[in-house]
């Protein structure tokens, strides 16, 4: 396919909110170019608690109207994307001293009925004595609820909207950075860090932590936005679950901090939130792993210790800056900001559960008058035949369960590991076979991340397509990255050593 003269829309940014933007755009036939200067999704879009939320906590500072419309796009996504996505559960205790259990139980109901539920269950008291999961708490007479919401994987939720995007004729071009933009009246003329250039009718920034930076200095717009960059990080530990419930505890400084299980072997505990000046200060702290091991050694029975910390992360939230708010009480909903005189925008906040419905927003700006589509609209990998009325989820496991029958020689687990990854596109790549074993991944599937999802070097693969870095230990990471060429291993010295191979396939629970 040919490269047009003139783009109708130039995205910068290739997090959720840039590849939703170029997904909804593309569908609606407008010529799409997005530039992403790193890998895709390789920032805040990947770094995240993994969650699809109303945001339960929104509730004690009034933001029902987000909550409402995040509760509405968790059961859009869960249908959307049924390969990376599914319905998770969470135990939430109630501790004397904390948020009584009156209010506890008033929110919860508003959650359960502020928008339609269709893949989630309602909530229910427990009582943790009673629990399988109270057996992991140290406390197990508290009083307890238990709620719904979404896990996703968010790094692919990226890609599958870029795949889309590109399916309907966009260009994504990624490890290029945008220098320098100048309109000229009629079209901008965008000058790539490649020495290439594009030109476009309208440029949207989204650059996310970055995205002041480029209004003021690729853009050259003197009405940049002020953004609070708030960093958060996690930790990923030996598995605290002995079940398939996550927590959501209570802290005595009123945060929340969740436990979820994750990749199998492990739990995931997140998150902080702390000011930081700069994007690039990103870095999960001492302190802040600290902090995250006392959260949730105040509710746990086996208390965790530096040593079980296999891997941290961090990322940043670009949030709206509202003068006179803290960390916690800044609101996560969006705001579109135009560039007076020049046809751009930045896009300032948001977050992944309700990153569709804010490139609809951006679309209503750019292509006044053109037709919503997405909602109803099926990713990339989620596309598993489906019967009459039959939502995504359901679908996928009935799928996942023919495509393990009918390939009795391979491994299940593996099956499982590589259709919750790329969906559907796992069966071709069964068929075919999936050549050399390298360092615990196959030669097909780095080829596919590779040719069809933009994968340049090992990171991309073992910490973004995939979190097999968690897995398959040093001198499987080593392969992984002499494979792409590269002259040193992707090892990380807070991983843990190779896992023995019968745990190396991550399962959802189906």
């Amino acid at each position: 396919m040919s490269q047009p003269s003139v783009f109708d829309v130039l995205i910068i940014g290739g997090g959720i909110n840039g590849a939703g933007v170029a997904r909804d755009a593309a569908g609606r036939g407008l010529k799409v170019a997005l530039i992403e200067a790193g890998d895709l999704g390789g920032a805040t879009s990947s770094a995240s608690t993994k969650l699809i939320h109303g945001g339960l906590r929104y509730l004690e500072f009034y933001a029902f109207r987000l909550v409402q419309k995040a509760l509405a796009e968790r059961e859009v996504l869960l249908d959307a994307a049924p390969h990376i996505t599914w319905p998770q559960s969470f135990v939430l205790p109630q501790a004397k001293g904390m948020r009584p259990a009156w209010m506890l139980r008033a929110a919860l109901f508003l959650y359960d009925h502020l928008a339609r539920r269709k893949d989630v269950p309602g909530s229910s008291a427990s009582k943790l004595a009673q629990d399988r999961a109270g057996r992991a708490l140290a406390d197990k007479t508290a009083r307890a609820f238990r709620y719904w919401d979404g896990w996703i994987d968010d790094a692919r939720m990226v890609i599958a909207n870029c795949q889309d995007a590109a399916a309907r004729g966009a260009l994504i071009r990624t490890r290029t950075a945008a220098t320098a933009a100048r309109f000229d009246g009629d079209v901008w003329n965008v000058t790539l860090s490649d020495g290439t250039s594009l030109s476009a009718r309208y440029i949207v920034n989204a650059a996310g932590p970055w995205a002041e930076d480029v209004a003021r200095r690729v853009l050259g717009r003197n009405d940049a936005p002020a953004l609070k960059l708030v960093q958060g990080s996690h930790i990923i530990t030996k598995r605290v679950h002995l079940g398939r419930d996550a927590f959501m505890l209570q802290q005595p400084d009123g945060r929340i901090i969740f436990i979820i299980p994750y990749e199998r072997d492990f739990s995931l505990i997140g998150t902080t939130e702390r000011t930081i000046e700069r994007p690039e200060d990103v870095a999960a702290s001492e302190d802040e792993v600290a902090y995250l091991l006392a959260a949730a050694n105040r509710w746990i029975a086996r208390p965790l210790t530096e040593a079980d910390v296999v891997h941290r992360f961090a990322g940043v939230r670009p949030l709206v800056l509202e003068p006179g708010k803290d960390d916690r009480e800044t609101t996560r909903d969006w705001r579109l900001v135009p560039h007076d005189g020049v046809p751009a925008l930045t896009i300032i906040g948001g977050k992944i559960t309700t990153y569709r419905v804010l490139a609809e927003d951006v679309i209503a700006t750019i292509a006044k008058g053109s037709k919503r589509w997405t909602a109803g609209a099926i990713l990339p990998g989620g596309d598993v035949p489906r019967k009459r009325g039959e939502r995504g989820q359901a679908a996928f496991k009935r799928w996942l369960d023919t495509l393990i029958a009918s390939h009795e020689n391979y491994d299940p687990r593996l099956i499982r590991r590589l259709a919750m990854t790329i969906g559907t596109p796992a069966a071709p790549l069964l068929e075919a076979g999936l050549g050399r074993n390298i360092g615990g991944m196959w030669e097909a599937e780095l080829t596919h991340y590779r040719d069809h999802e933009w994968a340049t070097c090992s990171d991309d693969v073992l910490w973004r397509r995939t979190k097999m870095g968690l897995h398959i230990g040093q001198a499987g990471r080593a392969a992984v990255a002499e494979w792409f060429g590269e002259s040193n291993s992707a090892a990380q010295p807070e991983l843990q050593p190779e896992l023995p191979v019968a745990h190396r396939f991550a399962t959802r629970p189906l």
